[in-house]
């Protein structure tokens, strides 16, 4: 327990380390910021309280705020993002459904399933994200593209990073 509880506390730091050091300085002609941040959300264990999950996404997005400037707007996408993650494991399941002591890793589920999985969440995160970041429909379309930009590139990281880092 206590090493679960150490090895999420690490994920936490790094992925925000990761996040402010490395991936806000990637920006792509002003439409694909990739937020590797969320990473930590998809890689919660199923078995994760509803409120414990909640709480730690809005950790999350708070620092990431605090960090960022801007006041809400990642706490919120995050919040929402871990507050719909329920919905899309249920609508992903497999057959069985979901044996205790598994986690959402492309290494007990496959491919297919990681992928649906990882790109309606980051979907969510970012149209959420972006949306309230531009506070105005007066763009809708070119938001809408960076949001959609953006939740491509990140997918991808993150599928990436299950091969190379999350390994098993």
């Amino acid at each position: 327990m206590i090493r679960e509880l150490a090895k999420y506390l690490l994920y936490f730091v790094v992925l925000i380390l990761a996040q402010l050091l490395v991936f806000n300085n990637i920006e792509f002609s002003g439409y694909i910021n990739p937020y590797i941040y969320v990473l930590f959300i998809l890689l919660l264990p199923f078995t994760t309280p509803g409120l414990v999950l909640l709480m730690s996404a809005f950790s999350l997005g708070l620092v990431i705020d605090l960090f960022m400037g801007t006041p809400g707007v990642h706490s919120s996408a995050t919040v929402l993002m871990a507050f719909s993650r329920s919905s899309v494991m249920a609508l992903f399941s497999p057959r069985e459904g979901y044996q205790s002591g598994t986690y959402p890793r492309l290494s007990q589920f496959g491919l297919e399933w990681f992928i649906k999985y990882t790109v309606m969440l980051v979907l969510i995160h970012h149209f959420v994200l972006f949306y309230l970041e531009v506070f105005t429909l007066n763009h809708f379309f070119s938001t809408l593209f960076r949001a959609f930009l953006s939740s491509v590139l990140t997918s991808l990281i993150i599928i990436l990073s299950q091969y190379f880092v999350f390994r098993k």
